[in-house]
């Protein structure tokens, strides 16, 4: 039978308890999380939430991520909904294609990501975050820690994807990135100066100024960036990347390398300092290697900087909810999804599901290790960079970047927050502290 032929209505929040869960949020924002377990707990599995214009339907759990991410039925369009969201300031990127064309394009980008390419920015990038944290060593004490780590993974962007340093364009770099990103979450988008969407556009104009101006360069010499790399980029055909298809990859991958690597070390400094003992143990391991920085080999033998990782992914997924667009009407659960609604997942409310996760609250990095292995109890209650064709193409870039920071860290300081200090986090766009998440810095001696 078909199951649009059955299909039940699909429980609605209703307009009045759907702006009350905007306003509470912060306009969606600040408290996602709380927002989308109070709708899975009074609603149920399948929840419709007014989205002026667009119909929106959220749905929950390991087997609806599995469902939308693998898409087996080629349902699903990434590019409308992420159009919507973002395509003003990040258009084209490799997230915002579909089917063929993004194939094409994913492609054509896997070359600047795999292992043996991952070993020479690693070679770069070590000096780097050694010369950032030099920085630290010389004015310690408190410390805002988000914008700390910020500046340092924009220098390490800039070094790995362009191949060069900012130098005074780096403030310019990081405010455009910013208010591009901030633009994404815009609720009124009208060029009016003085609102966040207009300097979104305003921040997207200065970057394609910029990378423009180096296009010619990359074009002729080539180079190991990954500017260069996309520049002389061959399809199947032998055709290289238009400029403008070049450009829009590199805005996109250098807000997305530097924005989600930033979170996710903050998320990581800040459970390693709410719990000592933890940082400690990491510590331990990373001074059981060669002082300074550490090669890809040795990263990979420091399991317990991999269990708090992956724990602070699940914790504070940079990326809390995932959207697609339906291209066609399908029954789902005894209910009909219907063509063009906006169909969403929500890792950061799967990953705190206790029908998967025991204390999903608790900080326990042990649920990753044998014998536990929660994140193994099904295929998709673990998706921090999402899954399918459209799994994060950089993730084995974020995981080395994040690795290579914190190792050098451990060696070098420890670091704490006050007791009875929590991070407020804003959730959305990109997960983050609101409070640019104070720290005492401590250099180790000797």
């Amino acid at each position: 039978m078909n199951p649009l032929q059955t299909h039940r209505e699909i429980p609605s929040l209703g307009m009045l308890d759907s702006m009350r869960a905007i306003l509470a949020a912060g306009g969606g924002r600040v408290d996602m999380g709380s927002t989308l377990e109070a709708m899975h707990t009074r609603h149920g599995e399948v929840v419709r939430q007014h989205g002026g214009i667009v119909r929106i339907v959220n749905i929950f759990g390991p087997d609806d991520n599995r469902m939308v991410l693998l898409d087996r039925e080629g349902i699903f369009s990434a590019r409308k909904p992420w159009m919507q969201i973002m395509g003003h300031v990040f258009p084209n990127g490799l997230l915002l294609r579909d089917g063929a064309d993004h194939r094409h394009h994913r492609k054509l980008m896997r070359e600047a990501f795999k292992r043996p390419v991952l070993h020479t920015y690693l070679d770069r990038m070590n000096p780097m975050i050694q010369a950032g944290l030099d920085g630290w060593a010389a004015e310690p004490g408190r410390r805002s820690m988000y914008p700390a780590l910020k500046a340092l993974t924009l220098d390490v962007a800039a070094a790995i994807f362009i191949g060069g340093d900012l130098g005074g364009k780096a403030p310019a770099m990081n405010r455009a990135f910013e208010d591009m990103v901030a633009a994404s979450m815009s609720r009124v988008r009208l060029p009016i100066p003085g609102l966040e969407y207009t300097r979104g556009l305003a921040g997207r104009r200065w970057m394609l100024d910029f990378l423009r101006g180096l296009l010619p360069e990359k074009r002729s010499q080539g180079g190991e960036d990954m500017f260069a790399r996309l520049c002389w980029a061959r399809g199947e055909q032998e055709a290289f990347l238009g400029d403008q298809e070049v450009v829009d990859h590199m805005v996109f991958l250098m807000m997305a390398a530097h924005d989600t690597t930033t979170s996710t070390l903050c998320s990581m400094a800040y459970l390693l300092a709410r719990h000592p003992h933890w940082q400690e143990r990491l510590r331990e391991e990373s001074l059981a290697l060669p002082a300074g920085p550490a090669d890809m080999d040795s990263l990979a033998h420091l399991e317990s900087l991999d269990l708090v990782f992956r724990e602070a992914l699940r914790l504070y997924p940079p990326l809390p909810v995932i959207p697609r667009v339906a291209t066609r009407s399908f029954g789902f659960k005894g209910y009909e999804i219907r063509e063009n609604t906006m169909v969403v997942i929500s890792p950061i409310h799967t990953h705190r599901m206790p029908a998967w996760w025991s204390e999903p609250a608790r900080f326990d990095p042990e649920r990753f290790a044998a014998p536990r292995l929660e994140d193994q109890r099904h295929t998709h209650s673990f998706v921090p960079f999402g899954g399918g064709t459209h799994i994060c193409l950089g993730r084995r870039f974020a995981e080395t970047q994040v690795r290579a920071v914190l190792h050098q860290m451990l060696q070098r300081f420890r670091w704490s927050v006050p007791d009875g200090y929590r991070m407020p986090v804003q959730q959305a766009p990109i997960s983050k502290p609101r409070d640019g998440l104070p720290v005492q810095i401590t250099p180790l001696k000797g």
